[in-house]
């Protein structure tokens, strides 16, 4: 079985307990087997069938949202956290685990590399592919889950989660994605030179990620939203 920890301001609805022990094999399960032990907690965290906006869930110090949402499978011993949003939308509670976004670029240049090395159209391909579903479907990142379900549980890469929007560095993975399919279109159409070029500069900006911890494509979004441009509503975490 695994263990909801309740935050202060709750746990006056489940008898002043800080932790519950709780069953089902997803974080849905989980919470539907809280609500129902604790009927007065439900309301306080769904609205309908809906979690509320201000309810984070963390499963083992990872933000749920970054795995599978409400259908993260939830394992014996497992733990989840509920952590309110503080009053007026404050997201000192957003987090983002800095490994799993390492590891993803250390994919993306790999390939990418091996792809320009073998002359290999379609290996670029594949990657803008990966790139572009994990942007869309954070859930279905291909380099992020055998981070999450091999790397990580073999202890080969420690988690490291620190406070941090996860929107920009899906805005700079989905502008890489684009980019990397416009020259994979460039090399069909017979035009290596600037195919490849579009290619290294993809590598350039993951590699200057992955080794100095400057994300281009975050700065790109937060000068955005700045600007007020549409969408592009997260301000940097202080």
């Amino acid at each position: 079985m695994a263990t909801i920890r309740i935050p202060a301001p709750l746990r006056p609805y489940t008898n002043n307990q800080s932790s519950v022990t709780v069953s089902g094999d997803s974080v849905s399960a989980a919470l539907a087997d809280l609500n129902r032990q604790y009927p007065d907690l439900q309301p306080h965290l769904f609205d309908g069938e809906k979690l509320r906006s201000f309810v984070n869930l963390y499963l083992d110090k990872q933000d749920i949202a970054q795995l599978q949402g409400l259908n993260t499978p939830i394992a014996e011993g497992d733990t989840l956290l509920i952590i309110p949003s503080i009053a007026g939308g404050a997201p000192s509670k957003r987090k983002v685990d800095q490994s799993a976004l390492k590891v993803n670029q250390a994919f993306i240049i790999t390939l990418l590399l091996l792809a320009f090395v073998l002359d290999t159209a379609w290996l670029a391909a594949f990657v803008a592919a990966v790139m572009l579903l994990g942007t869309a479907v954070p859930a279905l990142s291909l380099f992020k889950r055998i981070y999450q379900h091999l790397l990580k549980p073999a202890g080969v890469v420690k988690p490291h989660v620190i406070s941090d929007n996860p929107e920009p560095h899906r805005f700079a993975q989905g502008f890489g994605g684009v980019v990397v399919t416009l020259a994979v279109l460039l090399l069909w159409a017979g035009q290596p030179f600037w195919g490849w070029a579009l290619v290294w500069l993809v590598v350039g900006l993951a590699a200057l990620n992955l080794f100095l911890g400057f994300c281009a494509g975050c700065f790109v979004y937060y000068q955005l939203s700045r600007l007020g441009a549409p969408g592009f509503t997260r301000k940097p975490i202080r």
